[in-house]
């Protein structure tokens, strides 16, 4: 039997982790590990045509499955590619691994041609990054990666020059265990006394929820429940936690809308739950504030603290609710539920008017028709811009679904390339990539993946021939929008001359037929939406530092946004509320 090298043996370490994929571009100094994954039938070689997109891959595949997933790039340029996709997914907290092959290991320093120090270079977006300088050192720093990316959820980043990739390995390497799942966090019993104590004390409490919710959502329901709390979310926590909640009132933020601000200013306490929620200006500097997290770097950098509690959002709530007081007064919780409702009915007529004969099409309209149609179980993957305000407001969230997209990082161009992720966890899978026209052509070549892969992802394109949310930065500073216009192709031909399924729409009647054949449509399919430019949304309250760092999602000379089918949902949960 041939001896190993140490390509093969990386390889073999990374299947032993469960990495099923490698993304990436191959090249010289990446040579040996692509052979070896060709050799190793146990793992695919995903060949991309940007690596970008292979970090933005793995990234959302880790999103979906919650396993390491890996991508890879060539020495110099090829691996510098993977650094947006990389900052995404340690944003994310994406447990990947990333292989950034280098240049001889006896030429680093040197001024060698493609020289970088991807070992430096990465070390701001991983919670590892180290260089491999001999085969003996291989398995143990590849193993290490490992626990680092898997056990703090994030990236870790391997250096490997191609000249050491392709010697022997070390005999008799020792095949140690590999973590590959998180333990749960318990808080300690001091902090959920006086966090039992705080709740006890206050008459009006709101809960607010980010992607930390994940596998609690009985658990906050059942809490709020006790507590008689509304509850209200981030974006990140909108798919976890807004679905079968007779509580919610909303999301805030500048993509918000609903009770939420209100419910979180008009409390005694406020509970963060799982949330590193940005937005500091959103959130109130008089009420008492306690922050349950299981990272504890995210406790108290967004706002001043009450109580900082360490753990995980499920384990701290049932350790919470056998001991907190169940509360007998609803008044906060309905009058918030009943703002709640007030405040949807207030924006939802631009949404209802003339829609059927607006041209261009109000891309209000193409999201709600888009949330009906989808499958129950899809998989929305959402392009950074005005995508993100359609998708919070219009995608119904069920349990079932799920929706990605660069919601910490906040990079262009992202949506494509997680469909791409995604689809790969699971072809019989629906997975929609809603993209801007701005975003999908900045990587577009990856459409050609789609088609080389026979992904059967479909592309939904908000196409509105500019890049909207910068314009709408433009607007709110005061400044008149200047290059932000795209001249666009028919992208609907590219598609088809792609090879894939491709049909432009340009009048709303045509918008829900040409959904349904896309989605029927057995391969790759990409539909072309030409939408309404002035078509933007406020949040329900607006304060100058609001601005600051972001664009405001509003426009004083555009007021209504409109919010599918949350205005329903509102409208059902106030059912529940006791009449006198």
């Amino acid at each position: 039997m041939a001896k190993q090298n140490v390509a093969e043996q990386f390889v073999d370490i990374l299947v032993r982790a469960g990495v099923e994929r490698l993304y990436g571009v191959v090249g010289d100094s990446l040579n040996p590990v692509v052979d070896a994954v060709r050799r190793n039938p146990a793992i695919d070689w995903v060949h991309v045509r940007h690596e970008e997109t292979a970090a933005f891959a793995a990234g959302a595949e880790a999103q979906i499955t919650g396993k390491l997933t890996a991508c890879a790039g060539s020495c110099g340029p090829g691996n510098l590619h993977l650094i947006n996709g990389l900052y995404d997914a340690h944003r994310s907290m994406a447990p990947v691994l990333a292989l950034a092959s280098q240049i001889p290991a006896g030429e680093i320093g040197l001024g060698y041609f493609q020289e970088t120090h991807p070992d430096r270079l990465f070390q701001e977006c991983s919670h590892y990054s180290e260089l491999i300088s001999s085969p003996k050192q291989m398995p143990r720093l590849l193993q290490t990666a490992i626990q680092h990316a898997v056990g703090r959820s994030g990236v870790s980043v391997v250096s490997l020059p191609g000249d050491i990739a392709a010697e022997p390995a070390p005999e008799k390497a020792v095949e140690t265990a590999l973590v590959t799942s998180r333990p749960t966090v318990r808080p300690g019993d001091a902090e959920i006394d006086e966090l039992v104590r705080l709740i006890d004390a206050a008459d009006k409490v709101t809960l607010f929820c980010g992607s930390g919710t994940a596998g609690a959502h009985a658990e906050v329901m059942e809490f709020a429940e006790k507590i008689k709390s509304p509850i209200g979310h981030a974006l990140r926590g909108k798919e976890w936690i807004q679905y079968d909640n007779k509580f919610d009132v909303g999301m805030s933020g500048l993509l918000g809308y609903g009770a939420a601000y209100e419910a979180t200013h008009e409390c005694d306490l406020l509970i963060l739950l799982g949330t590193d929620f940005p937005y500091n200006a959103f959130l109130p500097d008089d009420v008492k504030i306690a922050q349950v997290d299981v990272r504890p770097e995210h406790l108290g950098r967004r706002s001043k603290l009450d109580l900082a509690v360490w753990g995980d959002v499920r384990e701290t709530l049932r350790c919470l609710i056998p001991r907190v007081r169940e509360k007998k007064s609803r008044r906060f919780l309905d009058k918030m539920l009943k703002k709640h409702v007030d405040a949807l009915e207030g924006v939802v007529k631009a949404y209802t008017r003339k829609v059927e004969k607006h041209v261009p099409i109000h891309p209000e309209y193409v999201a709600s028709v888009l949330d009906e149609l989808a499958d129950e179980d899809a998989v929305f993957t959402v392009d950074t811009g005005m995508c993100n305000v359609w998708a919070a407001r219009y995608l119904t969230p069920n349990g079932r679904r799920r929706v990605i997209g660069s919601f910490s990082h906040g990079s262009m161009a992202n949506a494509l390339p997680m469909a791409i992720g995604a689809q790969f966890t699971d072809r019989e899978r629906q997975v929609v990539s809603m993209s801007g026209d701005g975003g999908f052509a900045m990587l577009m070549g990856d459409f050609l993946t789609l088609v080389q892969h026979d992904l059967p992802v479909k592309v939904v394109l908000f196409n509105n021939s500019s890049l909207g949310m910068v314009e709408l930065e433009m607007l709110v500073a005061g400044l008149p929008s200047h290059g932000t216009t795209n001249k666009n192709p028919d992208f609907a031909a590219v598609a088809r001359a792609c090879g894939a399924h491709g049909v432009r729409v340009e009048k709303p009647k045509d918008v829900a037929g040409a959904l349904k054949t896309a989605f029927r449509h057995k391969g790759p399919a990409l539909v072309d939406i030409v939408t309404d430019p002035n078509a933007l949304s406020i949040p329900p309250k607006i304060k100058a530092e609001m601005v600051t760092g972001f664009a405001l999602s509003a426009s004083k000379m555009v007021l209504d946004g409109g919010v599918g089918r949350m205005v329903q949902m509102a409208r059902s949960n106030l059912r529940n509320v006791p009449r006198p």
